[in-house]
C-alpha cells in the first residue's frame, strides 16, 4: 500500500494506461494513508472518502473504455489531488482556516482550478489546512490545528499551503493545489522536500480574486517537476471569471521539458544582496548551482540590484488583512487568529498615501526585474533562508514584518514582480531536514522555469520522508 502512495502522477497514469493499476486501488491506498497519518500531521481539514471513491470508480471505468475502445481520458484521469482550504470546491465548505466563516451555507461553486481538475478526471480527496485566510508562512490554524512536517513532527510544514505540502510529502496524494501570496507554495514545498511552482501571475485563473490582490498566485505541489508540468497543462486552461488572467496560450508544458539547459544564462544570487542565510542552506544551494553549470548552463554569481522589499510586501499584505477584518462582525472578529488580528491592526495604520507609495515602489521593482531578465534566462537562489523551524501555535510571538516574512527573503520579491518561480529539493541538513533551490524566470517564462527545474531534478533524485 505504501508503494502505491509513493508513486508520482506520471507513474500512476502510465500504470493506469497499461492496466497495471486501478484508480480505485490507488485511491483506497491514499485514503488509508491519510487515515493513518493525518491525526499527527494535520494536513487535511476535510476528507470525503465517499466522493473520492465514487470519482475513482468513474475513472476506472473510463480507463477500461479507453483500453477497449480507445476513448479519450482526462489528462489527470484517476490521479488523487487535494485542494487548499482557500479555494472554492463545490459541495465542500471553504472555511479558509477560520472559525469566523459559517460552514452552514450553500457551497455550490467550483473555483476555476477545481473545475478544471474535475474535467481532467482528477480524484478530489478533500481540503488541506491553511492558517486563517492564508495569512502567514506557517500553518497553525486555531480552527484546524498545527500542520507538522513529515520529516520531523516537531518542525513546521511551512505555510500558508502547509497542509498541501505535508500531504504530498507524506504520500497522502501525489498532487495538491496551493496558493502563493508571498511564498506560500514555495516555503512549505521547500520545508517538506517537494516541488512547488508559482506560475506567472494570471497564468492560472482565479475566482474569486484574492483580497490580498495581485501578489496572490495559484500553483501546484507535486512529487516531481514532471507532475508540476502535468498539473499546469490543466490548471492554466482559461476561465472568463478571472478578468486579470493572461490570454490563454495552448502550450503543452511537457513538450520541451527534457530539452535541458545547455547555454542558458543563469544569475546565481546567494543572498540577493541582503539576506542572512543558514550555512547549511547556503552550502547545499551552492552545490546545486554547480550541478546546473555541469548541465551546460552559463552561471554567473551576482546580486540583482534591489534592496529588501520586505516593507512593500508586508504593507500591501497588512492592508489586505485590514480589508478582510473590516468585513467581519464583532462576533466574527472575536473568533480570529491573534496573528491575523495583529496584521489587520497594522494595516489600519496605513494611509491611502502610504499604500499608493508602496504600489509605486512595487512598480519600480517590477520594471527593474523586467530589465534585469533581458540579460539572464533564469535566476537561482535558495528557496528559504533557513530549514524548517519548530512548529508553534498561533500567537506565540509578536506579529510584525520581520517575524512574518523576514526568514523567507527569497520568496516575496517575486510575488511583487509576478515572475514564475519554482522550488526543487536540493539536499538535507545534518538533522535530516529538506533544503530547496529556487529557480526564477522572466514573466511569462513558465515553461522555461519548469525545464530548468527538470534539468536539475534529473541529476538530483528527490528523497522522501520515512513517515
Amino acid at each position: 500500500m505504501n508503494e502505491l502512495t509513493a508513486l508520482t502522477a506520471e507513474q500512476l497514469l502510465d500504470c493506469y494506461a497499461s492496466g497495471a493499476l486501478s484508480p480505485v486501488d490507488v485511491t483506497r491506498a491514499v485514503l488509508a494513508r491519510i487515515a493513518a497519518l493525518n491525526n499527527s500531521l494535520h494536513a487535511f481539514c476535510l476528507v470525503d472518502e465517499a466522493a473520492a471513491l465514487h470519482s475513482a470508480q468513474l475513472s476506472e471505468q473510463r480507463w477500461l473504455n479507453h483500453q477497449r475502445n480507445h476513448t479519450p481520458v482526462g489528462a489527470l484521469e484517476g490521479v488523487p489531488v487535494s485542494i487548499k482550504d482557500l479555494i472554492l470546491t463545490k459541495g465542500w465548505p471553504t472555511l479558509r482556516g477560520s472559525a469566523a466563516i459559517d460552514p452552514h451555507q450553500d457551497w455550490e461553486v467550483d473555483a476555476p482550478v477545481t473545475q478544471r481538475l474535475r474535467e481532467a478526471g482528477a480524484v478530489l480527496l478533500g481540503k488541506t489546512n491553511t492558517p486563517e485566510f492564508g495569512c502567514k508562512g506557517v500553518t497553525n490554524s486555531p480552527l484546524n490545528g498545527v500542520t507538522r512536517n513529515p520529516w520531523n513532527l516537531n518542525r513546521t510544514a511551512g505555510g500558508s499551503s502547509g497542509g498541501a505540502a505535508a500531504a504530498v510529502a507524506a504520500g497522502m496524494g501525489p498532487c495538491a493545489i496551493g496558493t502563493d501570496g508571498a511564498g506560500s507554495v514555495r516555503i512549505p514545498a521547500a520545508f517538506c522536500g517537494n516541488v512547488g511552482f508559482k506560475p506567472s501571475f494570471g497564468r492560472v485563473p482565479a475566482y474569486p480574486l484574492s483580497p490580498f490582490g495581485s501578489v496572490a498566485h495559484l500553483g501546484p505541489h507535486t512529487k516531481s517537476v514532471v507532475d508540476a508540468a502535468l498539473m499546469m497543462n490543466v490548471m492554466s486552461l482559461p476561465d472568463a471569471r478571472d478578468w486579470t488572467s493572461l490570454p490563454y496560450v495552448p502550450i503543452n508544458y511537457l513538450s520541451n521539458l527534457n530539452e535541458g539547459i545547455k547555454g542558458l544564462r543563469i544569475a546565481y544570487s546567494p543572498s540577493l544582496g541582503y539576506a542572512r542565510v543558514h550555512p547549511e542552506v547556503a552550502a547545499a544551494v551552492s552545490k546545486a548551482v554547480k550541478t546546473l553549470a555541469d548541465a551546460g548552463a552559463h552561471v554567473e554569481e551576482c546580486d540583482l540590484g534591489f534592496e529588501d522589499p520586505l516593507d512593500i510586501i508586508t504593507g500591501l499584505w497588512f492592508a489586505g488583512a485590514w480589508q478582510i477584518w473590516s468585513t467581519l462582525s464583532e462576533q466574527q472578529q472575536a473568533l480570529t487568529d491573534p496573528d491575523f488580528r495583529a496584521q489587520a491592526e497594522l494595516g489600519a495604520r496605513l494611509s491611502v498615501h502610504d499604500i499608493h507609495q508602496l504600489n509605486q515602489r512595487r512598480g519600480q521593482l517590477g520594471s527593474h526585474m523586467r530589465q534585469f531578465m533581458q540579460r539572464y534566462d533564469v535566476i537561482a537562489t535558495p528557496s528559504v533562508a533557513v530549514p524548517a523551524f519548530d512548529a508553534m501555535p498561533a500567537g506565540h510571538e509578536v506579529m510584525n514584518a520581520e517575524t512574518m516574512l523576514g526568514w523567507t527573503p527569497f520568496t516575496y520579491p517575486f510575488n511583487l514582480t509576478q515572475q514564475p518561480a519554482i522550488t526543487v529539493p536540493c539536499g538535507l541538513t545534518k538533522d535530516g531536514l529538506p533544503i530547496g533551490l529556487q529557480l526564477v524566470g522572466p514573466m511569462f517564462g513558465d515553461a522555461l522555469v519548469l525545464r530548468a527545474a527538470r534539468a536539475f531534478e534529473e541529476r538530483h533524485p528527490v528523497l522522501r520522508p520515512l513517515c
